[in-house]
């Protein structure tokens, strides 16, 4: 498979400065609204990337939650990111809309959101994933499949008979961006890039080469 010759031209949409919002998180929500209009496939999953504990970039796919002042997602607390997260509090999220032919990366501080907010989306989880919250000990070793059903087990008769309550390692967190970068895909790799930056208390905006 000669995976050099894999190519693709984009030529679907284009992007300028006088097309965006000067707000880029109301852009971000036009933006995410058209890619649910066009049936984006987990239109809400995003690369969430970390300082590992090493000092090396560490990545992976979450579910974005929500958009407000920041973008929120939400996972186990001692989980390998969260530990991350706890050392070094700056992180970047990028997300990838192929059928739109765009993308977006934002970078910013990461700070845990309330613990009311932290209740209020796991009480709106369906019962099964409310029980994998307090099953998995995440990103540590376990000893086989059997040993995680058997705490599934465990925890399903804890709360068989009385109301089920959030785990105190599991909530929130809301990236609070400092630069957002809007990418459209266009011909023979000269891209639109417009970048969002957030200097003196107020947003500037600038196109990138590509």
């Amino acid at each position: 498979m000669d995976i050099s010759a894999i190519r693709k031209d984009y030529s679907i949409k284009s992007l300028d400065i006088s097309d965006v919002n000067s707000n880029p998180m109301a852009q971000f929500e036009v933006w995410f609204e058209e890619a649910l209009k066009a049936e984006v496939l987990e239109v809400n999953a995003m690369t969430v990337s970390t300082l590992g504990l090493d000092g090396t970039p560490n990545a992976r796919i979450l579910l974005l939650k929500g958009v407000d002042t920041g973008f929120v997602f939400f996972t186990n607390y001692q989980s390998q990111k969260g530990k991350e997260l706890e050392m070094h509090n700056s992180a970047s999220l990028t997300f990838f809309w192929p059928e739109l032919e765009r993308q977006v990366r934002v970078r910013g501080k990461v700070e845990k959101v309330t613990a009311e907010e932290s209740d209020t989306y796991f009480f709106s989880r369906p019962l099964g994933s409310q029980i994998g919250a307090w099953v998995s000990p995440q990103s540590q070793p376990i000893s086989s499949r059997e040993d995680l059903n058997a705490s599934q087990l465990d925890i399903e008769k804890q709360f068989e008979n009385k109301a089920m309550d959030r785990p105190p390692h599991w909530g929130g967190y809301r990236l609070m961006p400092s630069t957002i970068e809007f990418w459209q895909g266009r011909p023979s790799r000269l891209h639109d890039r417009i970048k969002y930056e957030f200097q003196d208390g107020k947003w500037s905006i600038t196109r990138l080469a590509p």
